[in-house]
């Protein structure tokens, strides 16, 4: 055996080539020729852009800003005036933006005492169905321990204790800054490619200090202008201002960098989607809409406690940058993984290496003519 083996290592082996006279043969080894090398040009290098490198540590910030002035004189709050301050909820949030569009007294003067609330878990018969400190879910305080009943054959109702007198849920049928689609919203987008040094934002770079004040957003007229109407906003997510107002809505902003440095950054652009985000394909869903509660607090002279309660409609504003970069690499050794993984066939074995190689010569022997391989592993079969 160990003669075997010793002369099995001293013998040299070399290819032997076969030339075929037959020319639909010679023709099909050709075509075959042709589809591998097409399907490395056309696929893995022009379709998955198997050249190129990417950058997934993007950095990218967002910025944004409302303007917009309004005049309003209600039964219910008075001759006001409207600004940012007023309307824009919370001021300095970056993605996030809620546009208060009404503002609905619910009550005023509320103290801390007891009163009724007539909610489906409030119902009661005699005292002991309202435990005094029991919450009450869909309430506003917690029970007092008494049931209140009209007459002794009547159900009655448990009384609460918390802010009264309770709220009147009166849903609102227009909305209170009415002009408010022509409000605008400033949004100011920075991206920066650290592999490749590379940094752009979506305001276009001018020396003129009066464009920011007389553009507004169109995509074909001023694609670089992030000023944007709260009316086209709306528009372009497929609603309608004056409705989104009155119930409220979400709608989500989406800035889109698809950069392909081969092209040059001319061709790194943003790109705007607006969507609603709250609404179903039948906009019939109970669901649809946007409000919150809040209360401003006082103190009288007696230095007792009362508050007002406001309840609040409004669009909110999600907004979200995508970001994909990718640039040509100069050389390929180094080059994208896609590229490997396409060119080679990689096999689950301990001799992953050699199983390898092999499938990398017999790649090449295919491009080249009929050839044989002799490779010494058993593995291989």
């Amino acid at each position: 055996m160990a003669t075997v083996a010793i002369n099995s290592l001293l013998n040299y082996k070399t290819e032997k080539y076969i030339d075929t006279k037959n020319k639909a043969v010679g023709v099909l080894h050709r075509l075959f020729q042709l589809s591998v090398i097409g399907y490395i040009i056309g696929w893995v290098f022009i379709v998955k852009q198997g050249y190129q490198e990417i950058d997934d540590a993007i950095q990218s910030s967002v910025i944004t800003k409302v303007k917009g002035t309004a005049v309003t004189n209600t039964s219910e709050s008075g001759l006001l005036v409207w600004g940012p301050e007023e309307y824009v909820i919370p001021p300095q949030v970056r993605t996030l933006l809620i546009f208060q569009t009404r503002l609905k007294p619910c009550t005023a003067d509320e103290t801390l005492t007891s009163c009724l609330h007539k909610v489906l878990n409030a119902h009661c018969c005699v005292d002991e169905d309202c435990k005094k400190g029991k919450m009450v879910e869909s309430g506003h305080g917690v029970m007092s321990g008494k049931c209140i009943r009209n007459n002794e054959n009547s159900n009655g109702t448990c009384e609460i204790f918390g802010w009264c007198p309770t709220e009147k849920n009166i849903k609102p049928q227009k909305p209170l800054l009415k002009n408010a689609d022509k409000f605008t919203i400033y949004i100011k987008n920075f991206i920066q490619f650290p592999k490749f040094s590379f940094s752009k934002s979506n305001i276009l770079e001018t020396t003129d200090q009066s464009y920011l004040k007389k553009c507004r957003y169109d995509e074909k007229q001023y694609p670089y202008c992030p000023i944007f109407r709260l009316g086209d906003i709306t528009r372009r997510a497929g609603c309608n201002f004056q409705d989104m107002a009155t119930l409220g809505g979400a709608i989500g902003i989406v800035i889109q960098w698809n950069c392909d440095l081969d092209k040059g950054t001319s061709h790194c652009n943003p790109e705007y989607q607006f969507t609603r985000l709250d609404a179903t394909v039948s906009n019939k869903s109970i669901a649809t809409g946007f409000n919150f509660r809040h209360a401003r607090y006082f103190k009288n002279a007696a230095g007792e406690s009362y508050r007002s309660l406001y309840k609040v409609y409004g669009i909110r504003f999600h907004i979200l940058g995508t970001f994909f970069c990718d640039i040509v690499l100069l050389y390929l050794t180094t080059g994208k993984k896609s590229y490997k993984d396409q060119k080679f066939e990689v096999l689950k074995y301990e001799k992953q290496h050699t199983v390898q190689m092999y499938t990398f010569l017999r790649f090449f022997s295919i491009l080249k003519g009929p050839q044989y391989v002799c490779i010494e592993n058993n593995e291989l079969g």
